[in-house]
């Protein structure tokens, strides 16, 4: 197993090579890459913006991580199964959910707003590193039926020291289930560095289960994308479970609730400030010629638009019924949720009577 770093386009733009994997390298192949990249980040960047403006209750920055997103977001096919954390937009737009809504969960309108069975992609999960023992038992239920595929599971380095994730590891291990484990370690779990969690690098952790761990550099798309690729090409063939730990960098707060500036220093940001992923792979394109200043302008225009309109459209969204709580709680129903839903709607009664007495 590969020992170091994988690392295909490091932070001056410049390409390597690596004797154990092979990099998906071609103009479009690349500008397609930039083009997911450029939208996550104008995405994300808007969603901040709403959420100052009053728009969100909360919204967790994606900000410095868009290779790790997007490179395992392209590296996964049809039939494979992401159970994500509550940061993987990037990974949402590469399944096709609609950013609007991703934005509705965080206005507090709906419990998820898409098809996890038609996107592959599950619902967000908010307690850390639970996703992680949900992927394991959905991918050992993969290989019971016989079903094509494998599972992606994300999460960041502070799930690491929850009990769940260790579970989740013995478990994939095994049982010898079809699980990547994708771990984006942006070095700070909230204000918790990583020196605070553990003793080793993360990617070490799988060497005790039994199974291949890989460190990548999180912040080259390329190498994300090659080893996740390779990594759930492996889980497809019977050969189970796979770490790999992205170590990449949160440029924002955890959360928008959150203030990093009270625990880290500015040094640290401005050294990864310059190992941008979207910086390096421009200066990739540009210097092969396979992209210039219009192909960049266009690129950053399409994603004005397109955030105006997902603007447009959370403002546009109705609030929802207050007795949609109630639904989808039981598939056939229970006496109990039926009674507190007559209850609920009662008490909503009365504050329509008060009005009505112009009280």
């Amino acid at each position: 197993m590969t020992t170091g770093t994988v690392q295909f386009l490091n932070h001056e733009g410049e390409l390597t090579s690596h004797p154990d994997y092979e990099a998906e390298i071609s103009p479009d192949g690349l500008r397609k890459l930039y083009h997911d990249m450029a939208w996550s980040r104008r995405m994300d960047a808007e969603a901040v913006t709403l959420q100052r403006q009053g728009e969100l209750g909360l919204w967790p920055s994606l900000l410095g991580q868009e290779a790790a997103q997007i490179g395992a977001g392209h590296a996964l096919g049809a039939a494979d199964y992401v159970f994500p954390s509550y940061r993987d937009h990037g990974i949402a737009l590469c399944r096709g959910v609609d950013p609007l809504d991703l934005l509705r969960m965080f206005r507090g309108v709906t419990n998820g707003g898409w098809d996890p069975a038609e996107k592959n992609f599950h619902l967000y999960t908010l307690v850390i590193g639970s996703q992680v023992l949900h992927a394991t038992g959905y991918a050992m239920g993969l290989a019971k039926d016989g079903t094509p595929g494998a599972v992606l599971t994300c999460f960041g380095d502070g799930a690491t020291s929850q009990g769940d994730v260790s579970e989740a590891f013995n478990f994939a291990a095994v049982y010898h289930a079809p699980v990547v484990f994708f771990c984006q370690n942006n070095q700070w779990a909230i204000s918790e560095g990583n020196e605070r969690q553990t003793r080793v690098p993360l990617h070490q952790r799988a060497d005790g289960f039994g199974f291949p761990g890989v460190r990548v550099d999180g912040n080259d798309v390329l190498a994300c994308l090659a080893v996740t690729k390779w990594a759930l090409e492996r889980a497809r063939s019977g050969e189970g479970p796979t770490l790999i730990e992205a170590f990449t960098y949160r440029m924002g707060a955890h959360t928008t609730s959150d203030d990093p500036l009270r625990y880290r220093d500015g040094e640290e940001v401005a050294y990864w400030d310059l190992r941008d992923p979207l910086a390096r792979l421009r200066t990739l394109l540009e210097a092969r010629g396979w992209a210039d200043g219009a192909y960049f302008d266009t690129v950053a225009a399409q994603c004005e638009e397109r955030a105006l309109d997902l603007r447009g459209r959370l403002r546009a969204t109705p609030d929802p019924d207050p007795g949609d709580i109630f639904a989808h709680v039981h598939a056939d129903g229970h006496a109990l949720v039926d009674e507190e839903r007559s209850r609920f709607a009662a008490y909503q009664a009365t504050f329509a009577d008060a009005a009505g007495r112009g009280e």
